[in-house]
């Protein structure tokens, strides 16, 4: 019984699921943007916004943190130099979910999933903000 737990496994064990979300985490944080099944890309989620988040303390505990979980250098060093410093304003909210229809083969639910980008939300709200305004009415 799974009385009082949150995590999903997927059916593998526990070293081989971690192994699979810190790849994916690689994957997600080097290219931007991954393909993945909707469940997968849920749990991702949390993951992903942690190690942001480590990023974005900058330190050398930080570092090793992110290195333990993530075990690939060139991901780490983007992550702390070119990835963080874009959401140094921003408190979560790094990825986004977006469905992506159903796998022709076994027809689960599939899901892109990619992060957020920090600039560009801040000049879609400016010019959402123009659009918006109110519209006089003509008798």
């Amino acid at each position: 019984m799974r009385h009082n737990r949150d995590e999903k496994r997927f059916d593998r064990p526990v070293g081989h699921l971690r192994c699979m979300l810190a790849n994916m985490t690689n994957s997600l944080l080097f290219h931007g943007r991954i393909r993945t099944t909707l469940p997968k890309a849920k749990e991702l989620r949390g993951f992903a916004e942690g190690m942001i988040t480590l990023g974005k303390k900058g330190d050398m505990t930080a570092r090793r943190q992110a290195m333990a979980f993530m075990r690939d250098k060139t991901v780490v060093t983007k992550l702390f130099e070119e990835i963080s410093p874009k959401y140094k304003d921003r408190n979560g909210g790094y990825t986004r979910i977006l469905h992506a229809g159903v796998r022709p083969g076994d027809s689960s639910q599939m899901a892109l999933i990619e992060l957020v980008e920090a600039g560009a939300e801040k000049e879609e709200k400016k010019s959402k903000a123009k659009k918006a305004a109110p519209r006089k009415k003509t008798a």
